[in-house]
């Protein structure tokens, strides 16, 4: 079965460097899944787990939006922050999903209720890739 490089790198560090069968990512206009020698592609991403397929084995990756470029061979993901399931502490993740939830509750400000969706999503995202739902 042929293989394409998966990379995600963030500004701090590389988090995955994999040789995948397929990655599927959650692009701005819906879910995208890239195999071996896909047409080049540059998207922006949302925030979501990206899902690494090796053989019958899936791996899933926290993704906290950036972008994606596909090439024949390789996906490079420019993630303003990414984390791998082992490395999420989900009792956090499940603390900040609350306090998402509550400030979304009290209906605040348009910026409040924007940066509260924000990080209900990365806390979803980081309980989904840690396990925890």
């Amino acid at each position: 079965m042929s293989t394409l490089r998966l990379e995600i790198v963030t500004p701090e560090r590389t988090v995955y460097d994999k040789d995948v069968n397929m990655v599927v990512a959650r692009g701005v206009d819906g879910d995208l899944g890239i195999m071996p020698h896909h047409i080049p592609l540059v998207t922006p991403l949302k925030i979501a787990p990206i899902k690494a397929k090796i053989g019958n084995n899936d791996e899933y990756i926290a993704v906290h939006g950036g972008f994606m470029e596909v090439r024949k061979d390789k996906v490079v993901i420019l993630a303003e922050s990414a984390e791998l399931g082992s490395d999420i502490d989900v009792h956090r993740a499940q603390q900040a999903k609350e306090r998402a939830q509550d400030r979304l509750n009290h209906k605040q400000t348009e910026v409040d209720h924007k940066r509260a969706e924000a990080a209900l999503q990365r806390a979803l995202t980081r309980i989904r890739v840690g396990g925890g739902e």
